[in-house]
């Protein structure tokens, strides 16, 4: 039995926090794997500047190549569409019965978790560890989801996706954020310049 972290995002693109925030949670949480789980169609999220999916599955691949402790994953690409947080765990769960699939959202979704199809199901059904992002207290939430446990130690960093597909687009320099394959497939692939 293995226990596997579920690291859900759209990914657009994939950038070194992600990988090092799994990192750490890899390191401190006690999972054996971290899968990064593609999200074709977030409901809660605003589509406009979404690339396809399969080339940001492309893209985590590329970032995860050489670490097989983070596993990037496409579960969603064949459920339907939008994406729904508790289809997916009841699927994996299904899929592989013998495995302990953990939830990582970060605060920012503790705050809308109540907005979440189902969401009282994922907490009485699955873990869920929560890490801290920029901006978005967890504080006042401990109470009102006393099962979920939340990372207080997991580092910060400060840089988004949104960020980084304006620096692009800008013309500006984003590889410092990017791991250097996944840059240059996006530079190749002329990614989010318009």
């Amino acid at each position: 039995m293995k226990s596997i972290g579920l690291f859900f995002g759209s990914f657009n693109p994939v950038h070194l926090g992600h990988t090092s925030l799994a990192e750490y949670i890899f390191e401190f949480s006690g999972v054996d794997e971290i899968w990064f789980v593609v999200s074709p169609r977030n409901p809660l999220k605003d589509q406009s500047e979404l690339i396809d999916e399969y080339l940001r599955l492309r893209m985590l691949h590329l970032a995860t190549e050489n670490t097989e402790y983070l596993v990037p994953s496409d579960i969603e690409f064949e459920l339907p569409k939008p994406s729904y947080t508790i289809n997916t765990l009841k699927t994996l769960s299904e899929r592989f019965p013998e495995d302990n699939f953990i939830l990582l959202i970060g605060s920012d979704n503790m705050q809308i978790f109540d907005q979440w199809k189902d969401y009282q199901t994922i907490l009485d059904d699955y873990s869920v560890l929560v890490y801290p992002r920029e901006g978005y207290s967890y504080e006042e939430f401990e109470e009102k989801y006393p099962e979920m446990q939340i990372l207080e130690e997991a580092p910060f960093f400060d840089v988004s996706s949104t960020e980084i597909r304006t620096l692009i687009k800008n013309k500006q320099d984003a590889s410092p954020w990017l791991h250097p394959e996944v840059y240059q497939f996006i530079r190749d692939n002329g990614l989010y310049t318009d």
